[in-house]
């Protein structure tokens, strides 16, 4: 497979998928009241991974070689020298190639405007105005652009939970990678899984792209080495805290410690860093 098709495969993984969203320093807490009421919140620091970022990174790691005639052979498979015939119908297959490539790009580009909303991620002031936004939405405290599509946001909101929640929520994204959710069962537990803080496995939808991209941008040197993580990339290591306080009666939890006493009731607390391998979650009965 070369690097174009690495990174047009990864393109449309994201554009599929929505997959572009990453935690970096964040302390998250959901306080859980055993009646269904909560208070969740994030405060740290949020990674947006465009589109462009992604063709851009790529494209940095595929220096587009110019012109190389390939080898003709006779009908006894011997090689010989090209006719000037033959070249020219290569290089015409090749100027079609590249433009084929550049209009997939562009189609690339639509697919991200649309995914986030409209904005324009090559605009400079996008990312401002993606701060905007969300600084427009109930439970964003504060948002700060800190730049190279790094957000500090401060978020906390309560409510009850008579309907499952998602955290993030982006107004006007069609849809994006959730960190946290909340799932309220109809025998009355509610089910609490934080697929987006872990590094390494499956269920963040992240990693199968920033594998793809690590393929994309390893050398053929290096073939059979270690892709590059996520650090040499320019993503920033996921590094946080998420715990659960809650007084209602835990019913399963994945925790190193399981359940210990707080002033709030039982606590569930998970160290998230680039080793996490499985999704923090709870399974906790509330009140009828």
């Amino acid at each position: 497979m070369t690097k174009w098709f690495q990174r047009a495969a990864l393109l449309a993984c994201l554009t599929l998928t929505g997959c572009f969203l990453q935690p970096g320093k964040f302390d998250s807490t959901l306080d859980l009241r055993k009646d269904g009421s909560f208070t969740f919140a994030y405060k740290g620091q949020i990674y947006l991974l465009a589109l462009s970022k992604i063709a851009d990174m790529a494209s940095k790691a595929e220096v587009e070689a110019p012109f190389a005639p390939e080898k003709c052979y006779d009908d006894n498979v011997d090689e010989r020298t090209c006719t000037a015939d033959e070249l020219a119908e290569q290089k015409r297959a090749w100027e079609s190639e590249k433009e084929s490539k550049k209009q997939e790009e562009k189609k690339n580009a639509e697919a991200m405007r649309a995914m986030l909303g409209g904005i324009d991620p090559a605009d400079p002031a996008a990312a401002q105005e993606l701060a905007e936004r969300l600084r427009h939405q109930a439970g964003w405290r504060s948002v700060t652009y800190a730049g190279d599509g790094m957000f500090e946001v401060d978020f906390a909101l309560s409510s009850k939970l008579t309907h499952d929640f998602v955290f993030p929520m982006i107004e006007r994204f069609p849809m994006a990678n959730a960190f946290v959710t909340a799932n309220r069962r109809a025998d009355g537990a509610a089910r609490v899984e934080a697929q987006g803080f872990t590094a390494q496995s499956a269920t963040n939808p992240m990693q199968g792209a920033l594998g793809m991209l690590g393929a994309a941008a390893a050398s053929d040197a290096a073939k059979g080495g270690a892709a590059p993580d996520a650090a040499s990339l320019g993503i920033p290591e996921i590094d946080g805290t998420f715990r659960i306080v809650t007084d209602g009666e835990i019913l399963a939890n994945n925790t190193e410690n399981g359940p210990q006493a707080g002033p709030g009731g039982k606590v569930l607390e998970w160290r998230i860093t680039k080793r996490t391998t499985a999704p923090p979650m709870a399974l906790v009965r509330l009140a009828p």
